[in-house]
């Protein structure tokens, strides 16, 4: 059989490292089964399996090594034991089975006469790859803005990006693309899933994919759909050309990653890998029924971290992608469901390679107490969810006062102070991929799903949204002039408060999904970023904010706001608070003013960093009326007016200062300095 399969026969072997590992003289392999009765190595050749028995077996890891194997290699187990629902176990022999710790997917999940599973197998492969002195940004929590992307909407339809290259981890490294985000000026990318995954056979039935790729199969596999392949380029090293060539951009790569269940769903799903491998070590499952599976990801199973070995799998993906992918960090799907009854979050915190990356975490799923936010462990950061809902709530439908977006400004220090954890614990947002684009937060009052084909039942009802008086597009001046303005406001509102801002990617350029909200089984021109109609005034603006933003070092505190004054700050002469709230008619704020329910304008003043800085005033106004704030004492200068068409145009202000209707002011300090 050639070179690549090796000599015939397998010797003993190590149980370590866990799967196929090629050490350039053959390959060993390694498969954890604690309630196998007997395994098998299966080589594939084309439509032809040679099986070679894996007769030994130490501590619950079945292994051999194949002298003269070499990558390129096609490989797939089989697993022997009782097909015992009722006890848990769900073997079946005659089912070939990927190997959790394939580097490589090849093939498609489509049955074949007598054969139902042989489409996905895995590959040995050459770890080799000429990095040429690539070293990771390391941007400081504090000094980073995230960009949400999916790797192949964010260049299908861009018109500069290489057709061949267009959807692909090629095209997201394109120069095109390049030259977009550091015209934006984030600091880091966040892929949607790129983890080997699947479209459920229901979306298949019904002509539809698993568009954004929350269905995983192959905790270590790069998914092969984004492959451009040009060249004959493999999809690892692809995806490892994209990274070196993103961070020599002085971006970073965090990865979407989904642990908490895989792509074999419920009891009634296809037996692809760990349910055939040992269903009970990997899975949670029901104790009052094994045959059933606990349900937290709401995807139909749920991945046992409790259990070492399937710890060390995760452990193992995860530094696999940090030590030989090079990326940057994980935000972590539905990451209650990891902390679960394991030791997940102390194995992180404890593990060397992981310390140094950022580590983001979904922090709710949907099993008992599954709201976490606010309770994960130093080292962490959060996707704030109460950003985003108050927010929203307080520029778009009134529903919360000027108490809680301050709050909100000051880095929900309610969530994350108490446990010693920075401002940067908390990631704020306003969209992501899950729920309305920013645009169609300000055009629909509800969802509109019906193109997912669950009749408009799907994706959240309660948005927060508000359609400015015409649901969907609109010609009226009047309401697209509110449209624009309030997008304004909440961008800037995003990007002056405390934390670390995250975008969606399409935002900036006016991206619209024609008012759908869970767009995860749509990979069309609903998805696929319209760069053709991009709003190039809207992109300006954001890269504007992220300018100040980086400028002024008081947006970027990692200490937490008390409004004293601070001893980090100024020199004891001249201290300033940390910050002061101020209201419109000239006065720091009261008790009665937070508890106003009628109040929508206030500022936040906030006091230079460090001698000789600038303070910054912050002018809030949700209003429909402009409304003229009395400033704190001095000289200001004009930096940004959300709702002016030169919002950056400068300007001076002494005594007053008219902030339009919905909309955002910022201005620095001059002349005459605040004091506490």
């Amino acid at each position: 059989m050639g070179a690549v399969t090796g000599s015939g026969t397998l010797d003993t072997g190590r149980p370590w490292p866990l799967g196929a590992t090629w050490d350039g003289r053959g390959v060993n392999f390694a498969l954890f089964s604690a309630h196998a009765e007997a395994v098998e190595l299966c080589l594939i050749d084309g439509k032809k399996i040679r099986t070679l028995p894996l007769r030994a077996c130490s501590d619950q890891v079945w292994h051999g090594y194949l002298a003269g194997a070499a990558p390129g290699l096609r490989y797939a187990y089989r697993v022997h034991g009782p097909d015992a629902p009722e006890r848990g176990q769900r073997f079946d022999s005659g089912r070939l089975l990927l190997d959790p710790y394939a580097r490589e997917v090849v093939g498609d999940f489509t049955p074949v006469p007598d054969e139902p599973t042989l489409g996905l197998l895995a590959s040995v492969v050459d770890e080799a790859f000429d990095w040429q002195g690539d070293a990771p940004p390391a941007t400081p929590w504090g000094d980073t803005v995230v960009l949400e992307v999916h790797v192949k909407g964010v260049s299908r339809q861009h018109p500069d990006v290489p057709e061949a290259l267009r959807g692909s981890y090629a095209g997201l490294a394109s120069p095109a693309m390049i030259a977009h985000f550091q015209r934006l000026g984030v600091t880091a990318l966040s892929l949607l899933p790129v983890h080997h995954f699947l479209d459920e056979q229901r979306l298949i039935d019904q002509g539809r994919v698993n568009y954004w790729g929350y269905n995983t199969l192959a905790f270590f596999a790069p998914e092969p759909r984004y492959a451009a392949r040009v060249g004959g380029q493999t999809v690892i090293d692809e995806f490892k050309t994209m990274v070196r060539t993103v961070h020599a951009a002085g971006l970073e790569v965090i990865l979407d990653v989904v642990f908490n269940h895989t792509a074999e769903t419920d009891e009634f799903g296809p037996t692809l890998s760990f349910r055939g491998i040992d269903n009970a070590s990997y899975y949670r499952l029901q104790p009052d029924n094994p045959a059933a599976y606990e349900n937290f990801s709401g995807c139909g199973n749920t991945v046992r971290l409790a259990h070492p070995r399937v710890l060390q799998l995760v452990m193992d993906a995860l530094r696999y992608w940090v030590e030989v992918m090079h990326v940057d960090g994980f935000r972590f799907d539905l990451a209650a469901a990891l902390a679960r009854d394991s030791a997940f979050l102390a194995a992180l915190r404890q593990d060397p390679t992981l310390q140094r990356v950022k580590l983001i975490a979904e922090p709710w799923d949907m099993g008992p107490d599954g709201y976490q936010l606010g309770r994960f462990l130093p080292g962490w950061s959060e996707w704030n969810d109460r950003f985003r809902d108050d927010v929203r709530a307080f520029w778009l439908t009134g529903e919360v006062g000027v108490g809680a977006l301050a709050q909100r400004l000051a880095g929900s220090s309610e969530l994350f102070r108490d446990a010693g954890r920075a401002p940067q614990a908390g990631v704020n947002f306003v969209t992501a991929h899950d729920g309305f684009t920013l645009r169609d937060l300000v055009s629909y009052q509800s969802k509109h799903n019906e193109l997912n084909g669950e009749d408009n039942r799907d994706g959240h009802g309660h948005n927060l949204s508000w359609n400015c008086g015409e649901e969907g597009e609109s010609s009226d001046p009047a309401v697209l002039e509110k449209r624009r303005r309030l997008q304004r406001a909440l961008l800037t509102t995003l990007l002056v408060a405390q934390g670390v801002p995250m975008l969606q990617g399409g935002d900036e350029l006016g991206r619209t999904q024609a008012g759908n909200n869970n767009a995860y089984c749509q990979d069309n021109e609903m998805t696929w970023l319209d760069w053709r109609n991009a709003d190039s005034v809207l992109i300006d603006f954001v890269a504007g904010l992220i300018a100040l933003r980086q400028r002024f070092p008081q947006l970027r505190r990692s200490r937490w706001l008390t409004g004293e004054a601070d001893s980090a700050g100024v020199t004891s002469d001249d201290r300033q608070p940390d910050v002061l709230w101020w209201h419109p008619a000239g006065r720091p704020m009261a008790v009665n003013d937070w508890q106003s329910a009628t109040l929508g304008t206030f500022a936040m003043l906030l006091g230079a960093e460090a001698p000789g800085g600038t303070p910054l005033l912050c002018l809030i106004n949700r209003d429909e009326i402009p409304v003229p704030f009395l400033l704190p004492p001095g000289v200001w200068q004009q930096l940004c007016d959300s709702s002016a068409p030169a919002p950056f145009a400068s300007g001076r202000r002494k005594t007053t200062s008219p902030v339009a209707a919905r909309s955002v002011q910022l201005l620095s300090l001059t002349a005459g300095p605040v004091t506490g």
